[in-house]
């Protein structure tokens, strides 16, 4: 009998799974056109397809939606960097547990690593909904931001700021190192801010392969910057 139950069940919970899913994915970018204000229940079901009792079934309402689709994008950006980060994480507590300290090498290297998947992800077409999602909770933050920055842009901040004070030989909570790091995180979302300018800026169709090469080169490039003169020094 416990076979037949679970057999039954199963199928019921892939299918609800699957509208969550379906929710959460098409209401970031649903959310992202349109705000909160915008983006009424019906156009939110509607587009992912649901019945539109889905979304106070699974989330109680528009605004429960909003707040899940805020940590189901963080989740998605966290599997793309998850690996890399976990990677340098783990290298730093284990430099840090023996009393040592990265060489601004090492710290250069997980830098350029850390920037170029961040570019590539940056310069994805998956990436666009996401960038309007976080624009608007940029320009009015509300309780969608605090889940994203929490999950993602917080740690990501903190953890290039770790290395940008490893390559400047400052400390990582100084504020030239905070200032530096943030230039430096912005110089890389430009190019997902500001895609249809560089587009056009730089007489490309697309982010092709090729394209991808030249952003990842050019990132390199500007890991390989800092740490040079000061400003006010010849």
């Amino acid at each position: 009998m416990m076979k037949n139950k679970t057999s039954t069940q199963t199928p019921k919970q892939d299918r609800g799974d699957v509208t969550r899913e379906k929710l959460l994915t098409s209401s970031i970018d649903v959310f992202g056109r349109y705000g909160f204000d915008g983006a009424s229940t019906r156009m939110l079901a509607e587009t992912a397809g649901v019945n539109l009792q889905a979304i106070p079934y699974y989330f109680g309402g528009k605004e429960g939606l909003y707040i899940a689709a805020a940590e189901h994008l963080a989740s998605v950006i966290v599997g793309h960097v998850g690996d890399l980060r976990i990677a340098i994480l783990e290298r730093l507590a284990r430099l840090d547990g023996e009393g040592k300290a990265m060489s601004p090498e090492e710290a250069r290297d997980l830098l350029t690593q850390m920037a170029q998947r961040m570019v590539a992800i940056f310069v994805s077409r998956q990436s666009e909904s996401w960038a309007r999602f976080i624009i608007r909770e940029q320009m009015e933050p509300t309780e969608a931001f605090e889940r994203v920055y929490a999950n993602v842009m917080g740690p990501m901040i903190g953890m290039a700021g770790r290395l940008v004070a490893t390559i400047l030989d400052e400390p990582p909570q100084s504020e030239h190192v905070r200032l530096k790091t943030l230039s430096f995180v912005g110089s890389i979302l430009v190019f997902r801010m500001a895609h249809a300018a560089m587009l056009r800026q730089m007489s490309w169709q697309a982010v092709g392969p090729d394209e991808l090469d030249t952003l990842r080169r050019h990132v390199a490039e500007l890991v390989a910057a800092l740490g040079g003169k000061k400003e006010g020094q010849r």
